[in-house]
């Protein structure tokens, strides 16, 4: 008798949870796919694709849609979080009456909690009890899902405390069109995914400000040596910044017409305020929020982060961007390396 495939379940709806799960349904896994409101659950599960987030991208018969958290998780041998970094605390305390000893966690929301300072792996282990830090694990990289749904060319990070782990969701997770590398570097790997948005948001202030290359360039290179600043504050390897996480991820944040992130920030440089831009979204721009918490999670360890600084100046306290942009380039000098 075949052995029957094992079932993942993706927690999160929205255009890269859809992504992922369509994926998943299509190396013959049982997938099933959570949406937080039933309404919606129960749209995607008639229309067989997400119309709102992921137009034209169609369910394959192995990928179910479910409203109730605990169906979805009870029988899942891999569960992939893909809700909003602010929200996934409150949706692992939904299942953490659950067994999970057979369970592997791989998160792939990009975010540091705003109360706590927290990394995504901290706050579901702080969560769930039992979970140990081998059954954690994040998939990160430069991987916007328009493309991924699309079959075009992704390299991502599968990184867990776990070489074993890590090796588990690589194979998972790798097709011809998305590969999978391996780290054990679960800090950097999260401190680079999250912070590039922040990073991003200003590579768009400068696009609405009307600047050009250089100033992109700059942004990005100095946006890599204030990353590397708070990973290696937290005890990250070096060389993680170097890679799909860390380059590969704010490179294309920065660059890319699909950035959520960056779009905010291109309004924000054409002096919208924030409220009227976060109206208009659908989605969630994570380099917002992670502002607040890295700008104190930076300032409690000593960590020096000016570009970091300046974004959430003008998002949260009304700092005009030329007048920002005029602060930032007026500091003091400095070698470039210190």
């Amino acid at each position: 008798m075949a052995e029957s495939p094992m079932t993942i379940t993706v927690l999160g709806a929205g255009s890269w949870g859809t992504t992922l799960a369509v994926l998943l349904a299509h190396k013959g896994y049982d997938v099933r796919l959570w949406a937080h409101r039933p309404e919606f659950a129960a749209a995607l599960e008639s229309d067989r694709e997400n119309k709102r987030y992921l137009s034209g991208t169609l369910f394959p018969d192995n990928l179910h849609v479910v409203a109730d958290l605990h169906d979805a998780v009870r029988p899942a041998r891999i569960i992939v979080t893909a809700v909003p970094s602010q929200a996934l605390r409150q949706t692992a305390q939904g299942f953490a009456d659950l067994p999970l000893s057979d369970k592997i966690i791989v998160n792939v929301a990009k975010g540091i909690e705003l109360e706590t300072g927290k990394r995504m792996s901290e706050v579901l282990l702080e969560t769930l009890p039992g979970l140990k830090p081998e059954q954690v694990a994040a998939l990160y990289g430069p991987s916007h899902a328009e493309e991924v749904a699309q079959h075009q060319p992704t390299t991502v990070v599968a990184c867990s405390p776990s070489e074993e782990t890590a090796l588990l969701v690589q194979e998972v997770f790798h097709t011809q069109s998305f590969r999978v590398y391996v780290n054990t570097d679960l800090v950097g790997v999260e401190i680079a995914g999250s912070v590039k948005n922040i990073i991003a948001i200003a590579a768009g202030i400068s696009d609405g400000l009307g600047f050009g290359d250089n100033a992109k360039a700059a942004i990005i290179t100095r946006g890599v040596a204030e990353i590397s600043r708070l990973s290696a504050k937290l005890g990250a390897d070096s060389l993680t910044m170097s890679g799909l996480s860390g380059i590969g991820d704010l490179v294309v944040t920065c660059l890319s017409r699909h950035s959520r992130n960056r779009a905010v920030g291109e309004q924000i440089g054409k002096g919208l305020k924030l409220d009227e831009i976060l109206s208009e979204m659908s989605m969630v721009a994570e380099g917002v929020l992670s502002s607040k918490a890295v700008v104190k999670l930076a300032d409690r360890l000593g960590v020096e982060m000016p570009i970091s600084q300046a974004v959430y100046e003008m998002l949260f306290e009304d700092k005009p961007a030329p007048q920002a942009i005029l602060d930032l380039m007026t500091r003091d000098p400095k070698p470039e390396h210190y």
